[in-house]
């Protein structure tokens, strides 16, 4: 298997003055290996490279020690988003092996203390995550949870999802989301709530009325 940072490598550099003293795949690897080992600030990474230095010397050049978190922050924020998306995607398809019958569940996340500025608004994402790998397989930002409709079919254009069982809280119910997982020849499981005319009331009455195909029976006359 490739070594993980070579899926970043064709990545265009950011042209921050501060980054040009530490290599570009250094600071992308560091950044991983943080947010692995839960991170979840630039100070959080900056201090997991330093606690780690010696560990990361055996895989990475770091011609001027560990970057500072305002590097981490510069950096990433002059990334291309779109771009790092894809080589991250490229990795996580390399490393997670689905498997039929592997359940996929594609929910909306509000990330805490994600507020920038004088936004009002916390970040909110679209995530697709593998129960049989336990981890997420990509995820789209949106503005707000009520875009995630418009936001789950383009998760599904990028992510592949042959055999498996893909999960969708009722926010997916809807006639293209469906189809959309049944073209990349999986199946679905969507919850169904009041939010798609009568339908929600159609399935109970069908439910309550429908008779079994079988019948199985288990009884212990014991001995």
């Amino acid at each position: 298997m490739q070594a993980p940072i070579s899926y970043f490598t064709e990545l265009t550099a950011p042209r921050v003055d501060r980054s040009k003293y530490h290599l570009m795949e250094d600071i992308i690897f560091i950044t991983i290996a943080a947010v692995i080992c839960g991170a979840e600030t630039w100070n959080d990474i900056e201090n997991y490279g330093k606690s780690k230095e010696f560990w990361l010397r055996q895989y990475l050049q770091l011609p001027n020690g560990i970057p500072s978190h305002d590097t981490f922050n510069r950096f990433f924020s002059a990334l291309d988003p779109d771009e790092f998306e894809q080589a991250f995607l490229s990795w996580i398809k390399a490393i997670s092996n689905l498997t039929q019958g592997d359940v996929v569940s594609i929910d909306g996340k509000t990330i805490c203390a994600s507020r920038e500025g004088d936004s009002k608004r916390a970040v909110h994402i679209v995530s697709a995550w593998s129960k049989a790998n336990q981890l997420s397989l990509g995820q789209v930002k949106v503005d707000e949870k009520s875009n995630e409709i418009t936001a789950i079919p383009k998760l599904l254009n990028v992510l592949a999802f042959k055999g498996c069982l893909v999960t969708i809280d009722a926010m997916g119910c809807q006639r293209d989301i469906a189809s959309r997982i049944i073209e990349k020849e999986a199946d679905y499981l969507l919850a169904l709530k009041g939010n798609q005319g009568c339908l929600e009331e159609d399935a109970e009455r069908t439910i309550r009325f429908a008779k079994p195909t079988s019948e199985w029976i288990e009884d212990d006359f014991g001995h």
